[in-house]
This record gives structure tokens, sequence and C-alpha cells, in this order.
């Protein structure tokens, strides 16, 4: 298996045990996200759900997570870039709209505490210890 393959099933896999987790779910039916559970084929790939996002694009280079909720509507990709040296880079970029008031309120306790970069950084540190051990 190359690198970037082995890097891109680290993230599925990651994305996935972190998004299924109980209280993943339980947060995701409280802010009303669709979707709200997980579902479709495993690992991920596009028509994959995990709480709070639906893969709707899948490629060896990119990987892209959409969703929505009361507060805010959200695309996360992920790409995957090989370094020349064997490696692969592995990067990720939010882009969200927080309409109204309670957006603002929800954007400021989630961007403006660090959470979200914080549990980016998580994500992938784990991610890459996934990766550097084989993959799943």
């Amino acid at each position: 298996m190359r690198r970037g393959e082995v890097v891109r099933d680290a993230l599925l896999s990651s994305l996935d045990r972190s998004f299924s987790r109980p209280g993943a779910a339980a947060y995701a039916r409280a802010v009303g996200c669709v979707p709200d559970h997980a579902s479709g084929p495993r690992p991920l790939t596009v028509g994959s759900s995990v709480p709070g996002f639906a893969v709707t694009a899948d490629s060896e280079r990119q990987v892209v997570l959409e969703g929505r909720h009361r507060f805010s509507t959200y695309v996360w990709t992920f790409r995957l870039d090989p370094t020349g040296d064997g490696r692969t880079l592995l990067s990720a970029e939010t882009r969200a709209a927080f309409p109204g008031l309670s957006g603002g309120v929800y954007r400021l306790l989630v961007i403006g505490s660090l959470g979200h970069a914080l549990g980016t950084r998580r994500l992938l540190a784990g991610v890459r210890r996934r990766a550097e051990a084989g993959g799943r």
C-alpha cells in the first residue's frame, strides 16, 4: 500500500471513530445536525456519514465533509499532498457560515475559544499516529 493510501485510510478511520462516539452523536442531536447519525458504507466514502458530517467527496487526494445545524453550515476539506520524499502532507481547511445572532454566539464559543482549532490538531495528530503505525 502506498504511503498516501495509508494516510487516507488513517484519516477515514480516525474520522469514523472520533465522530461515531456516543458523545458526538448526542451533541449532534442537541444542536440539530444534519446528518445526526452514522450511516452508509464503511470505510467512509461518498454516501457515508458520521454525526454532524456527510462525506461528499472522496479521492486519493481529498476528502470533503459537509454538514449543518441550527447555528452553522460548514464544509471540512482534508487534502493529501505527496511531498516527493515518499511522505504525504495532510492538511485540513474549514469553511463555515454562522447566520444570525445565535450563529455569531456559537462561532464565538467554538471558533473564538480555539476549541475547533485544538480539536482539529488533535484529530490530525491521531491520524499521524495511526498512519505511522501502519494505517488502521
